[in-house]
């Protein structure tokens, strides 16, 4: 808000006319006027008596503040794009209004951001006057290394993306590569550019891997994340969305190859819910017996660059024991207590 408007607001709450303002601070009614239109500024000596006229600080008359809220980001960056395509796409036009605007809130680093990755946007899908690509390039990269600079990893993150695309984009892979060192090590985003930067400089093997340690972890996700929401679905009894989300399950592991154990542990829940003793004992049997060839997945071809260690039969062992203290339950397995097959299963 300009201070023009300030004035005006803060007068009128005061109850005050032009006039009166006038008086009280020794100028004239116009002058008052053209401040409130913005058509020209108090004198400095006036700001503090206007201040004290009106009730308010200075930070408050000047329209001082540290941060801007998203609303304000967010309607500056629109304007910035209005400026653009009012126009016919005035790049000039626009980014000298982005300038001004980021003059005026130099610290904050959210609009920094989001005006350079707004106008960056603009710029790769409209075709500009080529000899003016590098001058644009460099102001946008200038505020992307500003924001790289920011105490918030959000920021941070995301000026680095821009960063490394735009030099994946001029194909200069090692510059590239020095921003990846922004993305924290458990971010996924990094592992893919890495991969991405591996297959552009035809490093073939390590590519390769690093896509399979992706899809392999994305799978490890992803089932976890439909374990989690099928409890939820226990929990409502909803039998119809607890049966679509094991079978979901299912459909997941046989996707990614990962194996029996896999594909029909996750039944074994909806078995347990129902209290069918023949379908729940059956996918019990084939579990123990699946713990053989708990590692199927790293026999196929969907990991074939990856290495795993061959499971040692003492874990085997051990995760079998597990499974039968499991199955030993009585809270969870108690409709099975009389059940035969179960007693010599689990004894």
């Amino acid at each position: 808000m300009q201070i023009g408007q300030i004035i005006r607001e803060y007068r009128k709450k005061n109850e005050l006319t032009q006039e009166e303002m006038a008086n009280r601070l020794g100028v004239t009614a116009p002058a008052v006027n053209k401040w409130e239109n913005g058509n020209s500024m108090p004198d400095i000596t006036l700001l503090a008596p206007i201040a004290r006229l009106l009730g308010i600080s200075l930070d408050t008359l000047l329209s001082f503040q540290e941060e801007l809220t998203k609303e304000e980001i967010t309607a500056i960056i629109c304007k910035t794009e209005a400026v653009l395509t009012e126009h016919g796409f005035d790049f000039e036009a626009a980014v000298t209004y982005a300038k001004e605007q980021i003059a005026q809130y130099p610290n904050c680093e959210e609009l920094i951001l989001g005006i350079a990755l707004t106008l960056e946007g603009w710029r790769i899908m409209k075709m500009i006057d080529e000899a003016a690509v590098e001058e644009y390039d460099s102001v946008f990269n200038g505020w992307y290394m500003r924001a790289l600079a920011s105490d918030r990893e959000e920021i941070r993150t995301r000026a680095a993306e821009a960063l490394y695309g735009f030099y994946f984009r001029k194909e200069q892979y090692t510059k590239a590569e020095e921003y990846l060192a922004y993305f924290s090590e458990q971010n996924p985003e990094r592992k893919m550019r890495q991969a991405n930067l591996y297959n552009a400089t035809n490093r073939k093997a390590e590519a390769y891997r690093t896509y399979e340690e992706l899809l392999f972890s994305q799978y490890q996700m992803t089932n976890i994340l439909f374990h989690h929401i099928m409890m939820l679905a226990m929990q409502d009894n909803d039998k119809k969305k607890v049966h679509a989300l094991a079978e979901k399950q299912s459909e997941l592991a046989r996707t990614f190859e990962m194996g029996e154990y896999y594909e029909i542990s996750g039944q074994l829940e909806i078995a347990v819910m129902e209290k069918d003793a023949d379908a729940a004992l059956e996918i019990m049997e084939k579990m123990i017996s699946g713990i053989e060839r708990i590692d199927d997945f790293s026999r196929s071809f969907l990991y074939e660059h990856m290495t795993f260690r061959k499971p040692r039969e003492v874990f085997q062992a051990e995760m079998k024991n597990n499974l039968l203290r499991s199955f030993r339950d009585e809270e969870t397995y108690g409709f099975l207590i009389n059940d035969k097959r179960w007693q010599e299963l689990v004894k």
